[in-house]
């Protein structure tokens, strides 16, 4: 039987290493976050308008409107984008409105900083409106070291205990 000595000794220590892979990962990739945008027909414009929309970024991206018929205008400059702090005072909300769209033409809203990049796609035509989005993760060590850290804690947590029943 292990002393209460050991048991919290080792709690301790375990709490110790989850702590480190955490601290780790703040250092290593900062504070991050990032959402896949909403996109929608903007319905308070007096013309036709496309909204997209992203809930969670920081830190603060970039957002850069195109169009699958001219590839090479970049339309940020007939948009309004904002970002609005969330309560916390952590992360943005990204909203961006595109103005004088045209029907049948599919528009592109992607909103990327260094960590992620996300697009949202929206096409309306006489019948329809089509939307898709996605993300995509630039920086490819925020997505592959940073659960081993917690995965470290979480072997070592139930062997902790283990080795105080010894």
């Amino acid at each position: 039987m292990a002393s209460l000595g050991q048991i919290i000794f080792w709690s301790i220590i375990s709490i110790i290493i989850v702590l480190a892979g955490a601290i780790a990962l703040i250092i290593g990739f900062g504070i991050s976050a990032f959402s896949i945008p909403e996109m929608d027909v903007d319905y308070n414009a007096s013309s036709e308008s496309f909204r997209c929309e992203a809930p969670r970024w920081f830190p603060q991206p970039t957002v850069v409107w195109t169009s699958q018929v001219d590839r090479r205008t970049n339309f940020s400059e007939v948009a309004n984008t904002s970002f609005e702090l969330d309560s916390e005072n952590v992360t943005m909300k990204v909203i961006s409105v595109l103005y004088n769209v045209t029907i049948n033409n599919t528009y592109s809203c992607m909103i990327e900083n260094s960590i992620a990049k996300a697009t949202g796609d929206i096409k309306v035509t006489d019948s329809e409106i089509k939307r898709r989005s996605h993300l995509e993760l630039l920086d490819s060590k925020a997505s592959l070291c940073g659960p081993s850290f917690f995965a470290i804690g979480w072997v070592l947590l139930p062997l902790s205990s283990h080795l105080v029943l010894k």
